[in-house]
């Protein structure tokens, strides 16, 4: 079988690449080892146009926002499914110094789209929500429905017999003149989209990739409300019945996918401290994600080999940042576009020549 492009993994990054370059006409093949608690399988699939404590709007999210919206709208369409649920954020500030930062940083004015109200002591809607200093109440956040999206796609590349379901091998994988070779298949490009497994990938390990293990905990409770999603240290998203997404945890050290007592503990503690809600753990997850050690994702081909390329990186901001990207990097590798300097694996390509010198001593 001949393909133009195949797409080793199937998160949220393979699973939008592999559409839209099928959407632009081109043959794709998936190879995907089917794995219940992958990052993006793990994750609530949160989308927040503000970053963090430090109030800053997420990168390119003008941009990004709107692309988004419209491309989780093209697929609720395509699937006769909703996927993309719109909840504001409510970020509980957590100090009253934390408070004066963002009344500072609302004063920029560049913030109207993605400001809703601001509170500079409890709202009082809720008398279980513990927000002393108040919060702001931030527009045109949500959530993805990310597992049954990715389910979905899946289906649709198995009905047009685009998806091989095992693990890639790649002592199987030889480059060609005219692409590559992989078994009984060829293809003009292989764009790898692993994840944290990267790291393991001996044309690409040499990207500063940190695998990053995340935990997520489901809780029930029938009285907390679930008209937003609350945000002080961790996420609280509604994901319908009573039942609620708390995450993450961030750790460097253990990268394993085994959920911890440890993680437990935090992630109750946290969410204890924006609710006095009694509550029931139903699940506790855990996945790694592939993290970036400038918070940007890793898109291009390989500089010695062109037939080889990376979409990787994007860490927690998955569904927010896949669709554009997507489309920048398919149109790239089609021969329409360029991939955007802030994203391209050549601000990296001191590291691969270093990983030549220490592999290659005589260089």
């Amino acid at each position: 079988m001949n393909y133009d492009y195949i797409v080793v993994g199937h998160g949220i990054a393979g699973a939008t690449l592999a559409y839209t370059l099928r959407k632009h006409g081109q043959r794709v093949l998936v190879i995907d080892e089917p794995k219940a608690n992958s990052a993006s399988r793990v994750a609530a699939g949160l989308v927040n146009p503000v970053a963090g404590k430090r109030f800053a709007k997420s990168w390119l999210v003008d941009t990004l926002l709107p692309y988004a919206d419209n491309f989780y709208d093209e697929l609720e369409d395509r699937f006769e499914q909703q996927l993309f649920i719109h909840k504001p954020v409510y970020k509980i500030f957590s100090t009253i110094e934390e408070q004066n930062n963002w009344m500072a940083k609302s004063a920029e004015g560049n913030w109207s789209e993605y400001m809703g109200a601001t509170y500079t002591q409890s709202t009082g809607q809720d008398a279980s929500i513990q927000d002393p200093f108040g919060g702001i109440m931030i527009s045109k956040g949500g959530y993805l429905r990310i597992a049954d999206t990715l389910d979905l796609l899946l289906q649709d590349l198995q009905q047009a017999n685009a998806l091989l379901p095992e693990r890639f091998e790649m002592d199987q994988l030889q480059l060609t003149e005219q692409g590559i070779a992989y078994k009984n298949i060829t293809a003009r490009q292989l764009v790898f989209c692993e994840g944290w497994q990267a790291v393991h990938n001996p044309y690409f390990s040499w990207l500063p990739l940190q695998p990053t293990k995340g935990e997520v905990l489901e809780v029930q409770t029938q009285d907390f409300n679930p008209e937003c999603i609350y945000n002080k240290a961790v996420y609280v998203v509604p994901v319908g019945e009573g039942r609620f997404k708390i995450g993450a945890t961030y750790n460097w050290r253990q990268p394993d996918e085994l959920p911890t007592p440890e993680g437990k503990e935090e992630l109750s503690e946290r969410f204890e401290q924006i609710t006095t809600q009694t509550y029931q753990v139903s699940r506790h997850w855990a996945g790694i994600r592939p993290a970036v050690r400038d918070r940007r994702p890793l898109m291009g081909q390989h500089p010695e080999h062109a037939q080889l390329s990376v979409f990787n990186g994007m860490g927690s901001k998955g569904v927010l940042m896949a669709p554009y990207l997507a489309d920048v990097f398919a149109k790239a590798l089609i021969g329409g576009g360029e991939i955007l300097p802030d994203v391209h694996i050549s601000r990296y390509y001191s590291l691969y020549y270093d990983y030549i010198k220490h592999h290659n001593p005589e260089l």
